[in-house]
């Protein structure tokens, strides 16, 4: 079903050039073969959403994403002006509180944060944060989750001045995904589960790379509690055995790094090559690094299925520059491998990970299952 959004004979000759009948323009035309043709409805697009229409061209540009996931208008998108701000995170709250859409409205977020929009800072004053957070506390899809555990990595570097009640539901969401992801009560298939776990290892180390005090003082408290013990040897402690001590543990206090004034002086690269840093593990380390490069200079994915010590499947394709965990979870045919459970994974003793998105991790006892599935980047 396309989608379709009116314009005006007024907008000149490259909308006449399309259609005689400049009534409405179908944006399937931005993924049509003709790149001409594409162009210019990209053109049109991007000169309407700077007219008084803007809204509702990007409420059909978000809308024709949710149906197909199209790269063109997260182009678009990303370019939409000061008065449409509130506007599209209105739109993406919308999205996200439905479970139909709310895959595809955190894939959209996860892409347009990337960019750094100029909107960032007004993500912790409207309802899409919270969403957000409701749904790493709720929701019982591994995909859904691993997703939205990647968009809260990348956001975090960007509102470092959130407050001290964000700082704590960003560590509740933690603690729930590190009982989840041991447990499994869903039973999701191991590839999924692997995404999860890889996207939770990342969110660790943002936490202690950027609130040190807060969140040991948490960790602390929540693993103290009986119940927790399984996890906290199975899942945390690995992670803590992996990163340095890290300074603010011996001259920093819960309140100074709370304190706005701290973040003032640090940009998001900043932020990112701090935590990068703590890393004693250099795979990593490395993805931190190359999250916020050009992604241009990506050449391609490898996946490797190791069916045997001795036998090795390489599997190549292009990098997909919008890349998400359901576009590999999503897959209706499962791995042809055996499918251990969680309980019996054993670690990888070697395993690049794909920058930002599922890093893998020596001697972490039955946290990653990556002994089968090693991603790479070349």
């Amino acid at each position: 079903m396309s989608a379709c959004v009116p314009t005006s004979p007024t907008h000149g000759p490259q909308v006449l050039a399309m259609s005689r009948e400049p009534t409405a323009l179908d944006l399937s035309l931005l993924e049509g073969s003709d790149l001409k043709e594409a162009e210019l409805v990209k053109n049109t697009l991007s000169q309407q959403l700077n007219s008084d229409r803007g809204g509702a061209i990007l409420s059909s540009l978000v809308d024709f994403y949710l149906e197909t996931s199209s790269s063109q208008s997260v182009s678009l998108l990303s370019t939409t002006r000061e008065q449409l701000h509130k506007a599209l995170l209105e739109k993406l709250n919308d999205a996200l509180s439905k479970s139909t859409t709310r895959l595809a409205a955190l894939t959209l977020l996860g892409h347009l944060t990337r960019k750094q929009p100029p909107w960032v800072h007004l993500v912790t004053r409207c309802p899409l944060l919270a969403s957000l957070l409701r749904c790493l506390k709720t929701d019982g899809d591994a995909v859904v989750l691993s997703t939205g555990v990647l968009v809260l990595v990348t956001l975090l570097p960007m509102i470092p001045q959130c407050g001290k009640q964000l700082v704590y539901d960003f560590f509740d969401v933690f603690g729930r995904l590190a009982s989840w992801s041991l447990r499994n009560p869903a039973q999701v298939p191991v590839l999924q589960l692997l995404h999860l776990q890889g996207a939770l290892y990342s969110l660790f180390h943002r936490l202690y790379g950027m609130f040190p005090v807060n969140f040991l003082s948490y960790l602390r408290l929540h693993y103290s509690m009986k119940e927790n013990t399984d996890t906290f040897h199975r899942v945390v402690k690995p992670m803590l055995d992996h990163v340095r001590v890290h300074p603010e543990l011996v001259t920093g206090t819960q309140d100074h790094e709370l304190d706005p004034t701290k973040w003032k002086r640090f940009e998001v690269h900043d932020i990112v090559m701090e935590c990068s840093r703590l890393s004693l593990d250099p795979l990593e380390a490395s993805s931190e690094d190359m999250l916020y490069c050009s992604s241009s200079s990506l050449s391609s994915l490898s996946v490797t299925e190791e069916t045997s010590p001795n036998t090795q499947t390489y599997l190549q394709e292009p990098v997909d520059l919008t890349w998400s965990p359901s576009s590999h979870c999503g897959m209706s045919t499962p791995p042809p491998e055996r499918h251990p459970s969680t309980s019996g994974l054993t670690p990888s003793t070697s395993g690049p990970a794909t920058p930002g998105l599922t890093p893998t991790t020596p001697g972490l006892t039955g946290f990653f299952p990556c002994q089968r599935i090693q991603l790479t980047t070349r």
